[in-house]
């Protein structure tokens, strides 16, 4: 065994400064960033269902997190956006940036989000999964909620009041009550299927919200609503489509549900 490096062979071709062209990239109808928490198991498997049009793409980064959900510690959360924002693709253009947390979107506050979003990257469009949930609402003109979460129960209370205070109803409100973010992203798909089924049969509902990127509902969102006879949507679902609208990317995707009608 030597150390010696293998060098070149005798009279090999070294080609250098080939011409070439460049073209918009990968995403020239739509960039969007996206801010995923460390714990998620989820959200970008269920963006890149959706995310196949021609000419969109999605950038990520991870935010830390703690794997408990409480106030505290989704607070924590908020000095870290701005930096988490910088590192999508520093100095290119994004067309919008997402901030994939249900909760701690409440508890930061939605504008307080937008605004270490946009010291990183001023003017850009902003969306979170409460704020894409809302606006999800007004598409299907949907004023009486039921809701799904995995939360504990001060999350839920506290959820349930941020949805009322803006204008929405909240007939009923299911739970799993797991505080553990990398329990809840293993709930089983079939569970949460029965669990909007509870929802949905315990009051007259416009809608049924599946709250937290962890849960899984976008593979399954047409065969639930035939089931319950009313749309679905759910934090990582109306987030995509959120994002794609900001972004001028507006056609039909029948296959993830009535949402993505509009």
């Amino acid at each position: 065994m030597t150390n010696e490096q293998p060098t070149q062979e005798i009279g090999a071709v070294n080609i250098s400064h080939i011409p070439f062209e460049t073209d918009a990239g990968i995403a020239p109808r739509a960039a969007i960033g996206l801010i995923v928490l460390a714990t998620d198991q989820t959200v970008e498997h269920e963006f890149r269902l959706i995310f196949r049009q021609q000419g969109v793409a999605y950038y990520e980064s991870r935010i830390p997190n703690s794997t408990s959900i409480t106030p505290e510690t989704l607070k924590e959360m908020e000095k870290l956006i701005e930096d988490r924002t910088k590192v999508i693709l520093p100095g290119m253009h994004l067309d919008v940036v997402a901030y994939g947390c249900t909760s701690a979107s409440m508890v930061i506050g939605e504008e307080a989000v937008f605004d270490k979003i946009r010291a990183a990257r001023p003017g850009v469009a902003c969306t979170t999964p409460i704020t894409a949930a809302f606006a999800a609402f007004d598409a299907l003109g949907a004023k009486r909620i039921g809701v799904l979460t995995p939360y504990r129960q001060d999350i839920n209370d506290f959820m349930r009041d941020y949805i009322v205070e803006r204008g929405y109803e909240v007939p009923v409100f299911g739970s799993f009550n797991e505080e553990d973010d990398s329990i809840a992203a293993r709930i089983s798909p079939d569970s949460i299927r029965q669990g909007i089924a509870k929802v949905a049969g315990s009051a007259d509902l416009d809608a049924v919200f599946i709250s937290c990127t962890s849960l899984r509902l976008v593979e399954h969102a047409v065969g639930i609503e035939q089931e319950i006879g009313k749309p679905v949507t759910s934090s990582n679902h109306a987030m995509a489509w959120h994002c794609l609208r900001l972004a001028g990317v507006d056609e039909s995707m029948l296959e993830f549900g009535r949402l993505f009608e509009k």
